[in-house]
């Protein structure tokens, strides 16, 4: 089988069929991070060329079930996966874990994208904290008075970074204490995330609603069809699969 990963959904799926007799499983991750957590089991990295690309791969390397736990804004390797599974006539299961929602005293702001949340920011200076990841900072270079500071695992490339934008270099997750002291500590007015979901980043959101500063929450892409919430529904569908067939 074969785990699209890069989540903390991906980790664990691995995790647990380390060892098991009944998977071959290969975690694939895109590459963008240069020192990634490295699972317990075979993996690669690199895109496999499209849709038809990874198609391939699946009848290549005889992959009889494929788990997609992307990152909920991996909307390209979703699409893909769903049209490879097609193609190949490969079982198909993507995870996605729930949407955060907004809490009594929160500011949030929603806008449907990462243009829009640029615009969202206003025509006056204030300071910025986002969290966004490294690959959809353009957006802000269209707003250059605002003053950013960029928290990301790796330092974004300096060609996407708006004049003057600070970097923090920084893996969650996180707790609350420690976004308390960087939200107070940096004098954030507003925080500018996706709508990624889970544990791993969530204390920024009940930072920013104890302390008042408002959100920027840019929504999700269209949900991939056939999805479950997390990794145990994830592995309840993979034992089930591997019932079906004996193993």
């Amino acid at each position: 089988m074969l785990i699209l990963g890069g989540t903390t959904e991906a980790s664990a799926i691995a995790r647990a069929l380390a060892g098991d007799a009944r998977f071959q499983a290969v975690l694939s991750l895109a590459g963008r991070t240069r020192a990634p957590v490295l699972p317990p089991i075979p993996w690669r990295s690199g895109g496999f060329g499209g849709a038809e690309g990874l198609a391939a791969y699946l009848r290549t390397e005889g992959v009889q079930a494929l788990v997609d736990a992307t990152h909920p804004y991996a909307a390209r390797i979703s699409h893909n996966a769903v049209l490879a599974a097609a193609a190949a006539g490969v079982p198909h299961l993507a995870v996605l874990r729930p949407a955060w929602s907004a809490q009594p005293g929160d500011r949030w702001t929603a806008v449907p994208s990462m243009d829009a949340a640029a615009a969202a920011l206003g025509p006056l200076p204030r300071r910025v904290l986002l969290t966004v990841g490294q690959q959809e900072l353009a957006p802000f270079l269209a707003a250059p008075w605002h003053r950013y500071l960029i928290r990301s695992v790796e330092p974004p490339p300096p060609a996407l970074l708006p004049p003057g934008a600070r970097i923090l270099t920084a893996r969650g997750p996180f707790t609350e204490a420690d976004e308390h002291r960087l939200l107070v500590g940096k004098q954030i007015e507003v925080l500018v995330t996706k709508n990624s979901g889970g544990t791993a980043t969530a204390a920024k959101l009940a930072a920013a609603r104890a302390l008042g500063v408002e959100v920027v929450m840019v929504a999700r892409p269209p949900v991939p069809p056939g999805t479950v919430p997390d990794a145990e529904a994830a592995l309840a569908w993979l034992h089930q699969l591997a019932t079906e067939r004996g193993a």
